[in-house]
């Protein structure tokens, strides 16, 4: 957020004055807020549509009803042709009625809170301020001296477009156009045939205090868009939901915004709501460096001393499958363990040596029974 004391104001001459930066830049910057009331607020320009109630159900069709061995849904009627016979009405069918057919009694339009949008256009207007969020939305600002870019209010009473350019390129605000023009593509998609067929990117926002002719001078350069500081729309000073739009204010319209949005300590003169006067968001937190605050002689001398001489807390782990721990448990544990499989080597031992016995006894025996065949044989 912008925390400047002050901020410079530019004219035509080249020289320049400072005026203080008013408190609404100072207020809380909140993506989730502007992005949540711009969605809405989009929503209401929206035309309504739908389909041809009859579309889909012209046809004389009925249903031939169960024992044909066919499905029961409505066929077309008549003879001769491949249409008669064919599947009618239903949205599986070719040339049926859509699914949930569109109406024009769908909810179209949302209302908005009065405290949530003023929110929203504060924290937009703050943004505006910060030179990192507004090149992150694309504008070309490198060759500006300061951002928010404040120049006289000699500005609002230009007539003529190429005094306005002149303007614009005199403090570097030109580039932001250029980047428009060169933006300008033709759209992808249906809205080529419905009167919006080129699209291009935004530029800067002319915010002024009374039209002297200034609408005149800017409406027609590319990009180019007029606010009054009176009636600022979070649709402009946001574009997409994306806050940091490139803003150039007069003199007269920067000076008023502690007017129309208040200070720290004073509600707003010009906006009331159901008769209370309406005051400017302020952040939670005075200070946001957690780290800092932690770490601060206030804080560390209400926080309770580390406690010494304890131990150090120790997993706990299964003694029937951990043998550290079973032998903290029973001493005698490992020595038994030792026993157990020395008995079970020896017994392992024992069983191999009476195979081998065994075996050899099955030789033995067979070798005799050969002799003694081969001898009675003989």
């Amino acid at each position: 957020m912008s925390a400047r004391p002050t901020v410079c104001v530019y004219d035509a001459e080249g020289s320049s004055s400072t005026v203080p930066m008013p408190d609404v830049f100072l207020a809380p910057i909140r993506p989730d807020v502007v992005h949540f009331v711009h969605s809405n607020m989009a929503k209401n320009k929206r035309q309504a549509y739908s389909v041809n109630k009859y579309a889909g159900k012209t046809p004389s069709a009925a249903s031939w009803g169960t024992g044909r061995a066919v499905s029961r849904i409505p066929r077309v009627q008549g003879s001769g042709t491949h249409r008669s016979g064919q599947g009618a009405f239903g949205n599986m069918c070719r040339g049926g009625r859509m699914f949930a057919p569109t109406k024009t009694w769908r909810k179209w339009h949302r209302k908005v809170n009065v405290t949530q949008k003023r929110f929203a256009v504060a924290s937009a207007v703050a943004a505006s301020a910060v030179p990192a969020l507004v090149m992150a939305r694309g504008h070309k600002i490198e060759q500006c001296d300061e951002v928010p870019l404040v120049v006289s209010s000699s500005i609002e009473s230009l007539t003529k477009t190429s005094a306005a350019v002149a303007l614009l390129k005199k403090f570097g605000a030109y580039d932001d156009v250029e980047k428009v023009m060169s933006s300008k593509t033709m759209r992808a998609g249906k809205g080529k045939m419905r009167g919006r067929r080129f699209v291009a990117r935004r530029g800067p926002l002319v915010i002024y205090n009374n039209d002297s002719g200034i609408k005149r001078a800017f409406r027609n350069i590319p990009g180019v868009e007029l606010a009054d500081v009176n009636a600022l729309n979070l649709l402009q000073l946001a574009p997409g939901g994306h806050m940091g739009r490139f803003c150039v204010w007069s003199k007269d319209a920067f000076e008023k915004l502690n007017a129309v949005f208040g200070t720290a300590t004073e509600p707003s003169t010009t906006r009331v709501h159901n008769g209370v006067p309406y005051r400017m968001p302020k952040l939670q937190m005075a200070n946001s460096d957690l780290s800092r605050l932690i770490n601060s002689d206030e804080i560390q001398s209400k926080v309770n001393t580390p406690k010494e001489g304890t131990k150090p807390a120790v997993l706990k782990s299964n003694p029937l499958k951990s043998t550290v721990a079973m032998a903290a448990l029973n001493p005698f544990a490992v020595e038994a363990k030792k026993k157990y499989a020395e008995a079970q080597k020896k017994a392992e031992q024992a069983k191999k040596t009476k195979k081998t016995i065994k075996k050899s006894k099955a030789v033995k025996e067979g070798k005799v029974t050969y002799y003694k065949s081969m001898i009675s044989k003989d």
